[in-house]
């Protein structure tokens, strides 16, 4: 589809939109203000939906995105935004055989023993999906990108950035907290390889080895990959939504939950990627069988920085503290000149006790994620754009092992996590160029520390470093240093030493 025709199309939706709106408006004429508001919120909301799941998958992204956006849309549409999918009628596989033709070579059927073309297992806006079975009996899922997809998703986040390029200028005050034009830069960032395969099966494959490390958890294995055609081993039993959990032990439930939110903390928090949108239709489960996640066309990405104050948010709601909560919060975004910092601390201290010590029959942490969006952005609390990505993928993995095993404790399994969270956290934290630039930005960046302790960087860096040590009878003298910057003090000393381990031991190979 050109970009004119494109356009037109979405043009046309809109249009059809407006009109509905209109339409109802009329038919409420004469009511009163109140009843009007309230019986004209959920047909705008459904009419929405229906609007963006017409225009194609991308415009679905940015409405489950918007799910999770309490502060930017209404309670009315998210309760509807939360029932878009990605479901389409199945195609006719002459639409698809060209592609294969074109990616696997005119002879592509020699590579399977079996290929099933009438009945896709599998179909979304961006691609469909067959049942096949090689030549050695491998059970295989291949998946075909629907043509010309690429190059209407491309245009769709051009069409998309300008309109967020617009907001920003129409609303500059909200644009300071939200950043619409960021936001839709990660989410975007987040799909490409939706519209790669070859960038999925990568993706694939390292969380596949992520996974190696969990009982109850697996990822299909890539078999060929090209860019329109991504072929991978078939994903035994169904969505975990069909599954009946009559079917599976006690404990093989309990597992399957545990390990499913323990990998998703890993990809959180130590890997510093992770699947952005595992919902049911995206994990598979079987009696005697792991976990499958598959569809990782959509990952999201978090710098060191971002996981470790997404880290301590959780901490602090599994320690009860709204106020640590609230302060974590702040230095992950950036507090405007107007922000009401104390207000935010005390709408922390409220919320958090409601969170605290819930299993998932009665917790949505993702959904508890975008309360905290909410009262930030109203307090004006600027927020990493990647926690729109992040919300979603929480509320999807939490809605997932929902309905498997609700009994599992989201809290208990964090802080049975946290150790090898931490562990992992270290590891990184304590290598030598990460140690080096952590000291830098610590002690330059403005930490009032013993002078001494600057010269210890400048020296380190002009590789000018000795070490005097003398016997005196004078008792040491303490370093007294405000709030907080004593902790920090010692935490760059300890990290000048672990520097100086390593150049140590670098230097005698």
């Amino acid at each position: 589809m050109g970009s004119g025709r494109r356009a037109r199309r979405i043009i046309a939706v809109l249009s059809g939109l407006l009109a509905g709106e209109a339409g109802r408006s009329l038919r409420r004429h004469g009511e009163g203000p109140g009843r009007a508001r309230a019986s004209g919120a959920l047909p705008r909301a459904r009419a929405a939906r229906c609007a963006l799941e017409d225009l194609g998958p991308l415009y679905i992204k940015v409405g489950q995105m918007l799910s999770t956006r309490p502060d930017m849309v209404s309670e009315a549409v998210i309760e509807e935004f939360q029932k878009l999918h990605d479901r389409v009628e199945p195609r006719p596989f002459g639409d698809f055989e060209p592609v294969l033709a074109a990616e696997l070579g005119l002879d592509w059927r020699a590579g399977f023993r079996t290929f099933d073309a009438e009945r896709p297992i599998g179909t979304a806006s961006l691609a469909q999906v067959y049942r096949a079975v090689l030549t050695d009996g491998t059970y295989v899922a291949v998946k075909v990108q629907r043509q010309g997809v690429r190059e209407v998703m491309e245009a769709d986040m051009v069409l998309l950035a300008r309109l967020a390029r617009c907001a920003a200028r129409r609303a500059p005050r909200l644009n300071a907290v939200i950043d619409f034009e960021a936001m839709l830069a990660v989410l975007f960032d987040a799909m490409r390889p939706e519209l790669d395969f070859v960038l999925e099966a990568r993706n694939m494959r390292t969380a596949r080895k992520a996974a190696a490390k969990f009982r109850h958890i697996a990822v299909p294995e890539v078999i060929t990959a090209t860019p329109r055609v991504l072929v991978q081993t078939l994903a035994p039993g169904c969505s975990i939504r069909d599954a009946d959990p009559a079917a599976f032990t006690v404990r093989e439930r309990a597992d399957i939950g545990r390990d499913l939110l323990a990998f998703m903390y890993q990809g959180y928090f130590i890997d510093g990627w992770f699947h952005a949108d595992p919902h049911p239709g995206n994990i598979f489960v079987r009696p005697g069988e792991p976990a499958h996640l598959i569809d990782w066309g959509m990952v999201g990405r978090m710098d060191r920085s971002l996981s470790t104050h997404l880290l301590r948010v959780l901490v602090s709601v599994a320690q009860n503290d709204g106020t640590a909560l609230a302060q974590a919060w702040i230095e992950m975004g950036e507090a405007t000149p107007w922000a009401e910092v104390s207000a935010f601390g005390a709408d922390m201290v409220a919320l958090v006790p409601k969170v605290a010590a819930a299993t998932l029959e009665d917790l949505d942490f993702g959904l508890t994620l975008t309360a905290v969006l909410e009262h930030s952005t109203k307090r004006g609390i600027k927020t990493s754009p990647m926690i729109a990505v992040l919300g979603k993928s929480f509320a999807n993995i939490e809605g997932s092992v929902r309905h498997l095993s609700p009994e599992v404790s989201l809290l208990d399994v964090f802080e049975t996590e946290l150790p090898r969270i931490v562990h992992g956290h270290l590891r990184k934290f304590v290598t030598a160029p990460q140690a080096f630039h952590t000291l830098l930005d610590g002690i330059e960046g403005g930490i009032r520390t013993p002078q001494h302790l600057r010269g210890i960087v400048r020296d380190l860096a002009g590789h000018r470093l000795t070490v005097n040590v003398t016997r005196s009878q004078a008792p040491p003298a303490a370093w007294t240093l405000p709030g907080g910057a004593s902790r920090r003090a010692r935490d760059a000393a300890l990290l000048t030493l672990v520097f100086l381990w390593w150049r140590r031991n670098r230097a005698a190979r």
